[in-house]
């Protein structure tokens, strides 16, 4: 079973408030996580995202799609990054529930789609 971890926020000026430590404590947590998954062959890929900044969203205005910049989302609400592992719904909740103690960012397990659900 594949599932997408998504990561939310933890760039540009959702950084700002934050103090070094915390900043090096999730880098290091985000790092550690990375290489423990790729090291037990559970990560299927992984991306990070540019600054929401350098967003360009498409809204269906006027009665046609018009491009415009940012995502004009909260910061910590854009999606900074995300991880595809191969493993079951509690290990994906497992590995979101660690990072989620040090960042204190909402991330999001979704179960990919095209992968049959366990029972069937």
């Amino acid at each position: 079973m594949k599932y997408m971890i998504m990561m939310f926020g933890g760039l540009g000026a959702s950084l700002a408030e934050r103090s070094q430590e915390w900043i090096t404590e999730m880098q290091a947590t985000m790092m550690r996580m990375d290489r423990e998954l790729r090291e037990s062959g559970e990560l299927v890929e992984s991306r990070h995202l540019t600054d929401p900044a350098q967003a360009t969203t498409v809204r269906f205005t006027g009665g046609v799609p018009a491009p415009t910049d940012g995502p004009f989302a909260e910061i910590k609400e854009s999606l900074a990054g995300y991880w595809v592992i191969e493993g079951g719904y509690e290990r994906a909740v497992e590995i979101v529930s660690q990072v989620v103690a040090v960042t204190q960012y909402p991330m999001e397990v979704r179960r990919v789609m095209d992968e049959t659900p366990p029972g069937e």
